[in-house]
């Protein structure tokens, strides 16, 4: 179970809402451990209302962890997704 004290942000959820087309899309980002204590970033992507797309990524540390959800939350940001 992730630090209760740790600085790192372990959850994290975007939207872009393209009224022109009428779709709005969401972006979520989310530090854990598995079972084994591994560190995860499970990255879900996709219109809203969909189950969308997952991708896992597994981290030697929280930190290195907290800096990769940081750089891909701001590319993202850069593609016009928005905090909630």
């Amino acid at each position: 179970m992730p630090d209760e004290r740790s600085p790192i942000r372990h959850h994290l959820v975007l939207h872009r809402r393209d009224s022109e087309q009428g779709r709005a899309r969401f972006y979520s980002l989310m530090i854990e451990r598995d079972l084994f204590g591994t560190i995860r970033l499970v990255r879900n992507w996709g219109p809203v209302g969909s189950r969308g797309q997952e991708r896992v990524e597994i981290f030697d540390s929280e930190t290195e962890a907290g800096w990769a959800l940081e750089t891909i939350a701001q590319a993202q940001r850069q593609r016009g997704y928005k905090d909630l």
